[in-house]
């Protein structure tokens, strides 16, 4: 019999993870270089596993090259904002929709952990971790409403929605209006209506778009 074996994360790989959550957790500012002999210093890598790095974060847009300058990270565009919330909803409000419809016990025990998980991280301001069972969540909505290939598009999204998600979470009383606004959803989809789902998941996304084009104008009027 063959079994599935779990293959170790290559350098590459662990490097990559650590520099998209450094971005995505505003250690690196938009708009910085990214200077190679750095990031070999800090990561104990070679320059070949940065450059191949930082190739697959200027396929997710997360960098940019600049001529004369080199490798820096992507600036927040405020209509690139208004796209991915736009995107962001389409996509989620039709899931949470199925999620509603179709979520068994086992379903919201997962949600209502995540959310107690989130909720904790967030008390103990671990904006990474927070991030983390963040998604866990949303993967489990996406799974929950069957919607595979929407779960997909989130995911080629996900270096600029984790950015978007670390400024926002990083404002004032969104560290508790933020866990409010996922409890909605899931008590919605707890009492299975996909109606009140699809309206706390627009009201979610209504309240990030606004405060993260609050902070996007702050820092660029700066």
């Amino acid at each position: 019999m063959l079994t599935n074996l779990k293959r170790p994360k290559t350098l590459k790989e662990t490097a990559l993870k650590q520099l998209r959550e450094a971005i995505a957790l505003g250690h690196f500012a938009p708009g910085e270089r990214l200077v190679e002999r750095v990031l070999c210093e800090k990561l104990g890598v070679s320059r070949t596993v940065i450059r191949e790095c930082i190739r697959h974060l200027e396929s997710d847009q997360l960098v940019t090259t600049v001529p004369n300058v080199g490798p820096t990270v992507a600036s927040l565009d405020v209509t690139q904002i208004e796209e991915i919330y736009e995107i962001r909803t389409m996509l989620e409000v039709s899931a949470v929709t199925s999620c509603a419809a179709n979520a068994d016990d086992e379903v919201i025990s997962k949600l209502e952990m995540y959310y107690e998980h989130i909720s904790h991280a967030l008390e103990e301001d671990n904006i990474q971790q927070a991030l983390s069972d963040t998604r866990k969540l949303y993967k489990t909505i996406f799974d929950a409403g069957e919607k595979s290939v929407a779960w997909d598009l989130v995911e080629q999204l996900n270096g600029r929605i984790g950015q978007l998600r670390a400024l926002t979470l990083r404002t004032h009383g969104r560290s508790v209006e933020g866990p409010k606004k996922l409890l909605a959803i899931i008590e919605a989809i707890k009492q299975h209506d996909e109606d009140a789902a699809a309206q706390a998941c627009k009201d979610h996304l209504k309240q990030a778009k606004e405060i993260a084009l609050q902070q996007v104008n702050s820092l660029n009027s700066q």
